[in-house]
């Protein structure tokens, strides 16, 4: 099974620009990073195909986000621009054996977990 490992959580402040990154073990057919704020379920955010670099949003980051890989070095990032208070939330990158994976069920593989917190 493939191994995740996030990083680049943190405080920022409405506005700002932060980049996350996830090093897997292996490749995947798709990647994808989820969120989880206080008191609400895990929820898709962004994915891209590991073969070809497709990516897909979620509608509220579309535009915001973009989410990018690195073969070479089998790392993911989601870059988050003009970020909002209701960004705030621990974002999880997801591996799947699953073409345009955006369920959580269809991903086999999770990392621990960073912290993104957007206040002033």
């Amino acid at each position: 099974q493939v191994q995740l490992v996030e990083s680049g959580g943190g405080l920022v402040q409405p506005g700002e620009t932060l980049r996350l990154s996830c090093v897997a073990s292996g490749p995947s057919v798709a990647m994808g990073w989820f969120r989880q704020a206080p008191g609400k379920e895990r929820e898709f955010v962004a994915g891209i195909m590991w073969i070809g670099g497709s990516e897909y949003y979620e509608s509220r980051v579309r535009g915001r986000f973009t989410i990018s890989r690195d073969i070479a070095k089998n790392t993911m990032h989601l870059q988050m621009k003009s970020l909002k208070p209701e960004d705030t939330a621990v974002y999880y990158c997801a591996a799947s054996r699953s073409p345009v994976a955006t369920r959580e069920i269809e991903f086999e593989a999770w990392g621990q977990g960073t912290q993104v917190t957007v206040s002033s």
